[in-house]
């Protein structure tokens, strides 16, 4: 198995047992042997909802579109993602874009 799948599998179960910001510093290592690694940025998008953080969450799971925008789950997960920065931020431009990405996924 290859390294950066190694380090996904193990930030897979640190996060799993609440340890999320070990958890975030393995897909950050996974990243910097594939910086193109979808899975890692989508496993991002959720860890750093459970450290609370809105914008990594949501600059993750944009990044997983950019690099696979043809994947219409990466568009669904993208769309939890904005709902989930709503819950955290109460602002509003979140349930937009949770609709519009929701709507792209449907749409594929």
């Amino acid at each position: 198995m290859s390294e950066k799948i190694d380090l996904e599998n193990e930030a897979e179960k640190l996060r799993v047992a609440g340890n999320y910001d070990e958890a975030a510093e393995k897909l950050h290592k996974a990243l910097e042997i594939d910086p193109d690694f979808a899975r890692a940025h989508l496993a991002l998008a959720v860890t750093y909802f459970r450290l609370k953080d809105a914008e990594k969450m949501c600059h993750h799971g944009e990044r997983a579109i950019e690099i696979e925008p043809e994947d219409a789950f990466n568009y669904t997960a993208l769309s939890v993602t904005y709902q989930r920065a709503w819950q955290l931020t109460n602002d509003q431009k979140y349930i937009q874009l949770a609709e519009d990405t929701k709507a792209k996924a449907d749409a594929m």
